[in-house]
């Protein structure tokens, strides 16, 4: 999204999680000795567009995350319909005594 690879669409390769660096396919540098080498992407300057749902495992992790996101959303509606069910007492101009 950012940088010198703007604009550039490609499929992820690796992922180095211990340098946090994404490395994509198609985005190479030339070393000074001619062989190329794929160029390390911080995560924060990609965006994914499509995902892999071959992997059993990552299915799995993401019905783990909807049946997670799906428990929290009826507390949250339910807080909120407290703070509406519970009238305000009407003001009254009343005198001081």
């Amino acid at each position: 999204m950012r940088g010198d690879h703007k604009g550039f669409e490609g499929k992820v390769t690796r992922v180095d999680r211990k340098k946090y660096r994404v490395f994509i396919e198609g985005i190479t540098r030339e070393k000074v000795d001619g062989s190329t080498t794929l160029v390390p992407i911080p995560p924060s300057k990609v965006m994914i567009t499509r995902l892999n749902l071959d992997d059993k495992w990552r299915k799995k992790a993401l019905k783990r995350k909807e049946a997670a996101k799906a428990a929290e959303l009826p507390e949250k509606e339910a807080a909120e319909e407290v703070e509406e069910e519970e009238p305000k007492p009407p003001t009254e101009d009343l005198e001081p005594t």
